[in-house]
């Protein structure tokens, strides 16, 4: 069957929230509250959904988000304009289907339309190799490490921080100095946390 990429239902929420505290180590564990603050105020925060039931989200943020994780807070430290993917989760048994893949295509072809870079961290505590893979396959470099504070006095998770140069940002920056065709494949996702217009040549 195919995979159905879409904007999140508020009344879906309790089931990202399973979806994302079921996950394991990889994926930093959320309360009600913080997801509800994704869902008002993420730029983008889709579901994939495939024979019907949910197999998937992902979130993200453009670098002049309000957003508090220290991690995006890395990468706007060091970097004027990107989108930051703030997480990605995956059902454990939709995994290795292309869900993932789904996922990365449709952000990308969200963000490169309106941000020069595309950032993300995959920690690496564990190893995690297949998710360095991945990201790899799809043009990532690793462009520094950070470790998170720890809980409680606890060790922090150390992340490799990636990004990828989107190269078709300036060719649309340049031709549409910032006012994108209202057509139904640009719209930006979620009207109501969409970016505002930004100057161009920057």
């Amino acid at each position: 069957m195919s995979i159905v990429i879409r904007d999140v239902r508020e009344h879906e929420l309790d089931s990202v929230l399973a979806l994302n505290n079921a996950a394991g180590p990889a994926i930093l564990p959320l309360d009600a509250a913080r997801l509800r603050r994704f869902h008002a105020d993420a730029e983008y925060f889709r579901i994939a959904e495939r024979d019907g039931t949910l197999a998937g989200f992902l979130v993200g943020f453009g670098s002049r988000a309000r957003h508090d994780s220290v991690n995006f807070r890395w990468f706007a430290e060091r970097y004027p304009d990107f989108f930051y993917i703030d997480r990605i989760v995956v059902a454990s048994r939709r995994r290795g289907g292309g869900v993932g893949r789904a996922f990365y295509a449709d952000v990308q072809s969200y963000a490169e339309l309106r941000y020069p870079q595309l950032a993300c961290e995959v920690f690496l505590d564990d190893g995690n190799d297949p998710a360095l893979l991945f990201h790899g396959s799809f043009g990532f470099r690793e462009v520094g490490q950070h470790v998170m504070p720890g809980v409680d006095g606890g060790p922090g998770h150390r992340a490799a921080m990636l990004m990828k140069e989107l190269c078709s940002y300036p060719w649309v920056r340049d031709t549409y100095r910032g006012h994108l065709p209202e057509v139904p494949w640009i719209v930006a996702p979620r009207t109501a946390a969409a970016p505002v217009q930004r100057a161009t040549g920057t």
